[in-house]
C-alpha cells in the first residue's frame, strides 16, 4: 500500500498511527502521534537506542534531528489536499537545551504553503512547552 493510500485511510479513520508506522525510520526512534481535534503532537518516547550521551544521559542530536525532519514530513502529509510525500529541501535546527532522557513532544506549524515549497516551523519540549529544548524551520519540496 502506498503513502498516499494510507494517509487516506487515516483521515477517513482520524488515526495516523499507521502512517507514522508505515515509515521505517520512524518506527525505529519510536515515534508516535497524538491528535487531538485539529491539532497533531508527534511523541518521541524514552528509548535506550536514541540515547547519544550516556554520562547525562540524553538523547543523540541526530535523533532529535531526524525526529524534526519527520515531524515536518508527517504533518504536511497531514495537511496537504492531494498528498504526496515531501522532500527536505533545507533545515534549519536551533538546539536550545539538552534533549535529557524522558519523552519529547513536537509541534508543527506550516508557515507558507505554496505549489511546490512549504515551509514549515517545528518545536521541541520535554518538560513543558513554554521550555523548548529545539526549534527548527524546513523548506520542503512538494512535487
Amino acid at each position: 500500500m502506498s503513502i498516499n493510500e494510507i494517509v487516506l485511510q487515516c483521515r477517513e479513520t482520524n488515526d495516523y498511527a499507521r502512517l507514522v508506522e508505515a515509515i521505517p525510520y520512524a518506527r525505529t526512534i519510536g515515534m508516535g502521534c497524538i491528535k487531538a481535534g485539529e491539532e497533531v503532537i508527534f511523541t518521541l518516547p524514552a528509548i535506550k537506542s536514541n540515547i547519544g550521551n550516556p554520562t547525562l544521559p540524553a538523547i543523540h542530536g541526530g535523533v532529535l534531528g531526524g525526529f524534526i525532519e519527520q515531524s515536518a514530513q508527517l504533518h504536511l502529509l497531514m495537511v496537504m489536499e492531494t498528498p504526496t510525500y515531501p522532500k527536505v529541501v533545507d533545515l534549519s535546527i536551533d538546539y536550545l537545551s539538552a534533549g535529557l532522557f524522558r519523552d519529547t513532544f513536537a509541534e508543527c506549524r506550516v508557515l507558507r504553503m505554496g505549489r511546490r515549497i512549504a515551509n514549515v516551523a517545528v518545536t521541541l519540549w520535554q518538560a513543558k512547552k513554554e521550555e523548548p529544548i529545539a526549534t527548527a524551520r524546513a523548506h520542503l519540496l512538494l512535487s
